[in-house]
């Protein structure tokens, strides 16, 4: 890269879930000529990032640190890293980094920065003492750090815009709708449903926010039915997070025989097409990466009416929406949709549609980069 190239600098909290999620943006970018850092935490090395083409730096985010002094470090080296990088443009990707990478911007001298939520997650859905005491702590830092002057502001969804909007942490002229992290609709390609009993796939971190219980609970009232259906979710705990779900409990459940639990699977697109439906009866998202994959699939979802979800499902259209927390609900619908094939099929060609036309990545690509470019050209 020369010199006095266009630095583009990414804060994350962990290396996986930018791979996940960013990987395909700022490869875009870095096509378009920036020269693109990556800090997080890196649990298995840098290697992937520096075969990219990105520089790395290692910021060892604890996502549950609530130590004070800690955290307040933890602001101090990213602002020292942002003085010695001295980035075009930050892009900062959940909570955590916009606040912290927020206030390190603003005493290190950057000024462009895009802040993007990513959703609300569980200070905003959890019920929980400890979530109770950190929402308004939480909400008054967004309000100072979410969208100083100059930043613009990235939702997946139309919930938590108006929701961040109306409590005063943004301006809706720095708002950008971008529809979550896009989805490769070559590799995730419809395939005829699979012979054999109905599957339910859920993939998601295995945590109680994700719903994962009322999963669990819709497996148990339709076990010995007359409907054959095996429940099948992918995914890990995450010990990060306070609503996670034991690797012992987990285990539990399907020595009970009602559920199976794959654990951590890289293999999306053949657990998709070894599937009939997918259910994600969250509590709250930004714009659930695995609902765009199954529709890129043509299939069907059973989802929860609540923001992030409802962006993705059109109840009727591609797939049910149900209440959170509401296993009895989730169970109507997947037995709806586990009795009638043609439903499915619809359901699935409708998502299909959707996902070429609102989702692809390089639809999302290029949005991204049209946001990256308005920095640029002094539009902001």
């Amino acid at each position: 890269m020369t010199t006095g190239a266009r630095k583009l600098l990414y804060l994350v909290t962990e290396d996986w879930f930018f791979r996940s999620h960013f990987l395909s943006r700022a490869r875009a970018a870095r096509d378009a000529g920036y020269e693109v850092v990556v800090a997080a935490r890196y649990r298995n090395g840098t290697a992937w990032a520096e075969k990219e083409g990105f520089r790395t730096a290692t910021i060892d985010f604890d996502r549950a640190g609530l130590n004070p002094f800690g955290e307040t470090a933890m602001i101090g080296r990213i602002a020292a890293l942002y003085r010695r990088e001295r980035p075009t443009l930050v892009h900062h990707v959940a909570l955590k980094p916009i606040l912290y990478g927020s206030a390190a911007a603003r005493l290190s001298g950057v000024r462009n920065i895009v802040n993007a939520p990513v959703g609300l997650g569980f200070v905003f859905t959890s019920t929980s003492p400890r979530a109770r005491f950190l929402s308004p702590i939480v909400g008054t830092a967004l309000h100072l750090l979410l969208n100083p002057r100059g930043s613009k502001v990235v939702l997946e969804n139309g919930d938590d815009l108006h929701w961040l909007a109306e409590r005063g942490a943004l301006r809706k002229s720095d708002a950008v709708r971008i529809p979550g992290s896009g989805v490769d609709v070559r590799q995730f390609a419809p395939s005829p449903e699979p012979e054999g009993p109905i599957v339910v796939l859920m993939i998601a971190r295995m945590l109680a926010d994700k719903g994962v219980r009322e999963f669990t609970a819709a497996a148990r009232m339709l076990a010995g039915g007359n409907l054959p259906i095996r429940f099948l979710f992918a995914g890990a705990p995450d010990p990060s997070n306070p609503t996670s779900i034991s690797q012992g409990e987990l285990r539990r459940w399907q020595d009970e025989g009602v559920v199976e639990w794959l654990g951590m699977r890289e293999d999306v697109p053949d657990l998709l097409r070894a599937s009939h439906i997918v259910a994600l009866p969250s509590y709250r998202e930004g714009l659930p990466k695995v609902l765009l994959e199954a529709m890129a699939a043509g299939r069907p979802i059973v989802a929860t009416d609540v923001p992030g979800c409802r962006e993705a499902t059109r109840d009727g259209e591609n797939g049910l929406l149900v209440p959170p927390r509401d296993a009895k609900a989730l169970t109507d619908a997947i037995v709806r949709l586990a009795a009638d094939r043609p439903l499915r099929a619809r359901m699935g060609a409708n998502g299909r549609a959707r996902a070429e036309r609102e989702y692809a990545a390089e639809v999302v690509d290029r949005q991204t980069l049209e946001l990256y470019a308005t920095f640029d050209s002094g539009t902001r």
